[in-house]
């Protein structure tokens, strides 16, 4: 896998991760959607009538970031988990906008935290109508999500994506604790992912399982699935913040770095370095001193100590245990195409 590591003034630098195990899939997601678009339809229908309110900012602050260009992978794996499970109903479509809206109102907040400008190649919603439009929005879209699981009327996916949605703020809080402690450890940075970006993935999946009323071990197999490539999935985005391309994630190099993020690249790059490393580090994202060319000198240290390749190597490790997950389910095209998702998730090249 090669990573392409963007310094300033446009110059690249292409670094070849080695110990690959799989080929990327680009079309992979695109497999998935030609597989469940019907429902997919449904689901962006849902979404833009729920949208809607009296209130005329609300439809223009959440339709600026619903209409941004994501790839909506949350309902798609719960599109795609219900029909691997046998699911012919349609609670799946009204609950995969209620995942939508769950996510996109995470988007929002965290905008507001991080004091984001630019999302996806477009100004974010705190920029264009301000912190507090973009968070009563936010909770505007968390209240639409519970209306739609309480419309569905089971308890088991109340239960499942009401404790998500804790599990995320939990997660929220717990990356605002360790944010800019370069002492943060591995272990801790996986609990923030774990909760911030995996339980919503995980819960999407095992909803699939619920609603066609499968087994207790099939709910905990597509658990299991999603909640690994959450993870996965969270891993690299951590390790393309340090070679992202404006174009294709909409975002400039090393947003992490400037908001003093500690992510794993750091982790292992402050872990592994000498002394005078680690002063560096904490000057840049604990002191928040940071100076021209501290990026670039961190992404070499990033290089140096192989903290990128290695951060894409635990994500390949993840990316194992999502497919073992899928393992009780018979061969049909849904299986097929969520295992395709876990490749494309990991070896994304931009």
């Amino acid at each position: 896998m090669k990573i392409r590591l963007e310094m300033g003034d446009g110059v690249g630098v292409v670094v070849t991760l080695e110990g690959e195990r799989g080929k990327p899939q680009p079309n992979a997601l695109d497999h998935l959607l030609a597989l469940v678009a019907d429902d997919f339809d449904k689901v962006n229908d849902v979404i833009l009538k729920r949208m809607t309110s009296d209130i005329d900012l609300i439809p223009q602050l959440a339709g600026h970031i619903i209409a941004s260009g994501g790839k909506r992978l949350r309902p798609l794996l719960l599109l795609a988990a219900a029909q691997m499970c046998g699911y012919s109903g349609d609670r799946h479509v009204r609950l995969a906008a209620s995942v939508e809206f769950i996510h996109t109102a995470t988007l929002l907040h965290d905008d507001v935290v991080d004091d984001s400008g630019l999302r996806r190649g477009q100004q974010t919603a705190n920029v264009v109508w301000g912190n507090q439009a973009s968070v009563l929005v936010g909770d505007f879209l968390f209240s639409r999500a519970f209306q739609l699981m309480v419309e569905d009327g089971s308890l088991s996916v109340l239960a499942i994506l009401s404790n998500a949605s804790a599990v995320i703020a939990e997660g929220e809080v717990l990356q605002l604790m360790t944010s800019n402690d370069t002492e943060t450890t591995e272990d801790a940075y996986l609990k923030v992912i774990a909760s911030k970006t995996a339980a919503l993935f995980a819960s999407a999946c095992r909803v699939g399982a619920v609603v066609a009323n499968r087994p207790r071990a099939e709910e905990e197999a597509l658990d299991s699935f999603g909640r690994n490539l959450g993870i996965a999935f969270q891993l690299v985005d951590d390790a393309l913040d340090y070679s992202a391309r404006q174009a294709t994630l909409g975002k400039t190099v090393g947003d992490d770095f400037r908001e003093g993020k500690i992510t794993l690249p750091v982790v292992l790059a402050f872990r592994r370095g000498s002394p005078e490393e680690r002063t560096f580090w904490r000057r840049c994202l604990e002191d928040m001193k940071q100076e021209d060319g501290d990026l670039e000198h961190a992404v070499s240290l990033m290089m140096a100590h192989d903290s990128l390749r290695d951060t894409v190597e635990r994500a390949r490790h993840y990316g194992a245990i999502a497919r073992d997950a899928l393992a009780i389910f018979p061969d049909c095209p849904a299986k097929r195409a969520l295992a395709g998702v876990v490749d494309f998730c990991i070896e994304r090249a931009y």
